[in-house]
């Protein structure tokens, strides 16, 4: 048996020695040398294999088990990293967590999706008042005056249990039944964090969100669930979290019984979490939520239209309403996922924010609903009826999606969300900006996809820009509906047909007109300004043109709240790479632009060109002339004849401009 060496431990009695080899006739010299050589390679090669397990318990401090053969096969199995080296913490607060991750890292910690994760909170708390009102339970939120009762949406059916269910758990006189928060609720929500990275997103749910039995933080990365660890320990949660190393791919597979299905998933990955959803559709529980991040915006936004159909199953275009069509693509990828296995999706919430977007769904069971995600009325779905080419511009139809078209949001639950965070706005520090976005969200046209934006509509014509208020107020005053939208500022949501949209574009030209002889006959604005508009657009703003969002001087849209923010770089071990992926973000930004000249460099640089008096020939300073130089002294003023005095803004001495 191997003995590691320890101290006044000699190698002859750690290790055996091999028995010295016969002698032959083949010369003492030359044999020594032979076997001196197989017992130097022979201790190299035990030494090596026997060293490793020791080190390797030294550094871990555990003894680490084997890899399934399995998951090594699948590459699945977690990655092995080299221990953290004892380096200087950050600790942040955030919400009611404090949290520690490495300075020298830090992708661990992104104050920008602070909105992110405080709007997470959020409807994960309404979500679980929605779920555990239909048992009875009511949640207590921390800064609520009373425990308020909840209308919740349910059929009949459901209402009926519902009522039959409180009416036998209630005796006459019992108080209803509350879950605090911090508190373990048996009949609680069962929650994963499926890329939990610090933990922070886990230890506030348990921290801030009431109703919960469990949290289950995952991250495949061993360094990340020693961060986990210690952050949960550090915020006294470990009742609550429950840190996991694996796959969260492999994590959720085994999560597919009914009975053993996750309430609550969220996937907040670096990049698409296309990779997960399969398995997040299966083992998220029936009616249960699913909350998924999208950061790979360039993908969405129609950079690489072949990427996001081998990821997302959906071309992608370029266009000013590409944040939108980023949230269909995702809730399209979604349902079909869920559809192989007879399960449907139905958007909560759906959010473009930022450098990201974010969808709260609900997962369904239900054959006949699979079969309308793909038909209406259980008939085969027709195309519209478009030629190659546009009739009003006359270019080419391109073709992208397939895109989720039914509603984003579901709007009762939105303003449950909106109501519970106006009435407690001290609960998050992004709360006024939440309800900035939520507002726009309830004045969205639900059943209106995808939107216009004012400064394309313009250009495509080669116009003025019309005010936000003049545009609406004529579509309203031609009998259509419009409405903002959350994902682009200057975005006009209406049903108005495309070609009513031009008319009142044509009617807008005539009062700031174009020159029509700078524009060319192919021109797409030349060919919509050539033909007459058939309504007559009345631009008289109208009271019901301003939104009340707008009106009120909500926060919808944030400026940017720090220096090179944006996402962060893919975490490496040890946290190395991230400060010298930032230094590089920061010198390659706007490098395409001029950088602005030094003033002393400038001086210098016009300093070489003569002044207008040289060309002229009247400049005293002859070949040593330069372009800015003053009145030499007067005693060193050559004589001149006498000249007349200059008069009122004319120059007092030579050389000067």
């Amino acid at each position: 048996m191997y003995r590691p060496p320890g101290p006044g431990t000699q190698l002859s009695d750690a290790l055996p020695m091999p028995s010295p080899a016969p002698r032959t006739r083949l010369g003492g010299q030359r044999l020594r040398r032979m076997s001196r050589a197989r017992i130097v390679l022979w201790l190299r090669l035990t030494l090596r294999s026997a060293c490793n397990p020791y080190r390797a318990r030294c550094m871990e401090g555990q003894p680490q088990g084997l890899p399934n053969p399995a998951e090594m096969e699948n590459g699945t199995a977690p990655r092995e990293e080299e221990p953290a080296s004892e380096a200087q913490e950050t600790t942040v607060t955030e919400g009611a967590a404090k949290i520690a991750f490495p300075s020298s890292n830090e992708v661990f910690y992104n104050p920008v999706q602070e909105f992110n994760r405080d709007l997470t909170c959020a409807v994960i708390t309404e979500f679980a008042r929605v779920q555990l009102a239909a048992k009875g339970i009511q949640i207590k939120v921390p800064g609520e005056k009373d425990v308020q009762k909840v209308v919740v949406d349910l059929s009949e059916q459901e209402e009926e249990k519902a009522e039959l269910k409180e009416g036998a758990n209630l005796a006459p006189g019992d108080q209803p039944r509350t879950a605090a928060v911090g508190e373990i609720c048996e009949e609680g929500l069962r929650v994963l964090e499926g890329l939990a990275a610090s933990g922070l997103r886990s230890i506030r749910f348990a921290q801030e969100v009431p109703g919960l039995h469990s949290v289950v933080a995952n991250d495949a990365s061993a360094r990340a669930v020693d961060l986990m660890c210690r952050n949960v320990q550090l915020n006294g949660v470990a009742h609550l979290v429950h840190p996991r190393q694996a796959d969260a791919r492999m994590l959720m597979y085994q999560h597919q019984k009914a009975s053993e299905r996750f309430d609550i998933i969220d996937l907040d990955p670096y990049g698409s979490p296309a990779p997960f959803l399969d398995a997040a559709v299966q083992a998220v529980s029936e009616g249960g939520l699913l909350c998924v991040t999208c950061t790979d915006m360039a993908v969405l936004a129609g950079n690489s239209g072949e990427t996001c159909y081998s990821k997302y199953g959906a071309m992608a275009l370029k266009s000013r309403a590409c944040h939108e069509m980023a949230l269909r693509i995702v809730l399209h990828s979604l349902d079909l996922r869920a559809n192989c296995y007879q399960r449907f999706v139905v958007p909560l919430l759906s959010v473009s924010a930022d450098f990201y977007v974010r969808v709260f769904v609900r997962v369904f069971t239900g054959q006949a609903k699979v079969k309308a995600s793909a038909r209406v009325k259980f008939s085969a779905a027709c195309g519209p009826p478009v030629a190659p080419e546009c009739e009003h511009c006359g270019q080419r139809h391109q073709l992208g999606g397939p895109l989720w078209a039914e509603p984003l949001h579901d709007l009762d639950f939105v303003g449950r969300v909106l109501e519970a965070v106006s009435t407690n706005p001290g609960r998050f520090h992004t709360s006024e900006r939440i309800r900035g976005v939520l507002s726009v969200i309830t004045e969205e046209l639900p059943d209106v996809p995808l939107y216009y934006t004012l400064d394309q509509l313009s250009s495509t014509i080669r116009c003025s820009t019309p005010s936000l208020l003049q545009l609406r107020s004529a579509l309203l005053h031609a009998g259509f509906r419009v409405s903002l939208s959350h994902a682009c500022k200057n975005a006009v949501k209406t049903d108005a047909p495309s070609s009513a949209l031009w008319d009142i574009m044509r009617c807008w030209e005539k009062e700031c007109p174009v020159k029509r002889e700078r524009l060319s006959e192919t021109s797409p604005a030349f060919r919509i300004l050539s033909v007459e508009p058939r309504l007559q657009a009345n631009f008289t703003i109208r009271d019901d043109a301003n939104p009340s969002s707008r009106q009120r001087g909500l926060k919808r849209f944030q400026a940017n709240p720090e220096a090179n923010w944006g996402p962060r770089p893919r975490a490496r071990p040890g946290g190395k790479a991230a400060g010298e992926a930032m230094e590089r973000r920061r010198l390659h930004q706007n490098k395409r632009k001029e950088p602005a000249e030094d003033p002393v460099q400038r001086a210098a640089r016009l300093k070489t060109f003569p002044c207008k008096r040289f060309k002229e020939g009247t400049c005293q300073r002859g070949d040593q002339c330069c372009y800015a130089h003053s009145s030499p002294a007067p005693e060193d003023r050559p004589e001149t004849p006498y000249q007349n005095p200059p008069g009122p803004g004319m120059a007092a001495g030579p050389g000067v401009d």
